[in-house]
């Protein structure tokens, strides 16, 4: 059992607060990694998930990556960081949670992507103009600055 699985045996449904971290990969042609998530089901969203104890942000970045596409990156850099009462949750079963999201985007991961299917239907590669609908709430705000304030500066081949 997980850190959060242990916490809900403990509290039940009550609301907690988890810390989390999302990656935007951009590829070398610029174009966006983004998952198509079964939960909530069939909705695109940004791959990332809740930190364990003794993690940083960063590490939990890296690590959900990893887990749920098998691609690895180096450097990451800050989008931003996201919380307040507009990230309050409810999940299907009850439980109850605020999420404080630390959002960071990479260049250029290496490896190839291998899908996690207990967590995901798909993984593709979007240019901006082309994102599918359905994409996560909280995603999208993530999505839309990094593309407000950092895609311009990023070193891709073409786009």
């Amino acid at each position: 059992m997980g850190y959060i699985e242990d916490l809900r045996s403990i509290v039940g449904h009550r609301p907690l607060i988890f810390v989390g971290s999302v990656v935007v990969v951009v590829d070398n042609k610029g174009r966006i990694l983004l998952q198509q998530r079964k939960f909530p089901e069939g909705a695109w969203g940004i791959p990332g998930g809740l930190m364990e104890l003794g993690e940083s942000t960063e590490d939990v970045a890296k690590r959900e990556l990893y887990e749920e596409t098998r691609l690895q990156v180096e450097d990451l850099t800050l989008i931003n960081v996201y919380s307040g009462p507009e990230h309050f949750i409810k999940a299907a079963n009850g439980d109850e949670f605020y999420v404080v999201t630390t959002a960071y985007y990479a260049e250029h991961a290496k490896g190839d992507v291998v899908v996690d299917e207990t967590e995901s239907f798909a993984f593709h590669y979007f240019y901006p103009n082309e994102f599918p609908e359905g994409i996560v709430k909280s995603h999208q705000a993530i999505l839309d600055e990094f593309l407000l304030k950092h895609y311009s500066s990023l070193r891709v081949v073409a786009k």
